[in-house]
């Protein structure tokens, strides 16, 4: 496959880069990524995977825009409260680059639907809110053999790792516990809006990394930052 004219202008400081080039740029337009969750950490994910050129953008979220998520989830408006986030996130994100195909799911993952969506993409990518979830794709992709993408929030910090990658450690390496888990009270839900901006586009960084091969992927690993701060650290898992 050979790019055209039009995409090398489109990705043109991309593909200056020597870790990326027009090789990268093709098995980014041939990659296939689901986002689980479009809120606050989903849509930078989104927003950025699609600026990219990923070629297929899964939008996976049961939820509708409320005038709360505003403040931080930057893929919608006011004129959009109370309208389903996944056809809202589609929308947008078409007028952004109309060369992606988007799929849209305006439902929940579940242990019925899992494996016949996840089938369909190379990369899962965590945006949800709730460890259910997360256990439900991990175990998944594991099955599946696919790479999970995983990123949480809380307040002014966050994290970031990548799972089940060429080998690597998977979410129950980091959580084996899952009953304790989903027992553990919900956490507060006060967050700074820049918060999942951050984590979101490392998230993203991470799926760029995974498809092209540039840098050192977070397999096995789990990075940290406070944004109070600044202060930032890897541990290893």
């Amino acid at each position: 496959m050979q790019l055209t004219e039009k995409e090398k202008e489109r990705y043109n400081r991309q593909i200056l880069l020597e870790e990326i080039g027009e090789n990268g740029q093709v098995l980014l337009s041939q990659a296939k990524v689901l986002i689980v969750g479009v809120g606050g950490l989903g849509s930078p994910i989104a927003t950025y995977l699609t600026g990219a050129g990923v070629g297929t953008i899964g939008l996976m979220d049961d939820d509708n825009v409320s005038e709360t998520n505003l403040q931080r989830q930057i893929l919608y408006n006011e004129t959009e409260v109370g309208m389903p986030k996944a056809l809202c996130a589609k929308q947008r994100l078409e007028k952004l680059n109309g060369h992606i195909t988007f799929k849209a799911y305006p439902t929940r993952l579940t242990k019925e639907n899992a494996q016949e969506i996840i089938s369909q993409y190379d990369i899962v990518v965590d945006g949800c809110d709730n460890f259910q979830t997360r256990y439900l794709i991990n175990d998944t992709c594991v099955l599946l053999n696919k790479v999970y993408v995983y990123g949480a929030i809380r307040a002014f910090d966050g994290q970031v790792s990548v799972f089940n990658y060429q080998g690597g450690k998977n979410y129950r390496d980091l959580f084996p516990d899952e009953e304790e888990m989903l027992s553990m009270p919900s956490p507060p839900k006060g967050v700074l809006g820049v918060t999942p901006g951050l984590i979101g586009c490392a998230q993203a960084n991470e799926v760029l990394k995974v498809i092209t091969g540039y840098g050192e992927v977070l397999s096995s690993k789990l990075w940290h930052i406070d944004l109070k701060t600044m202060v930032t650290h890897t541990i290893l898992l």
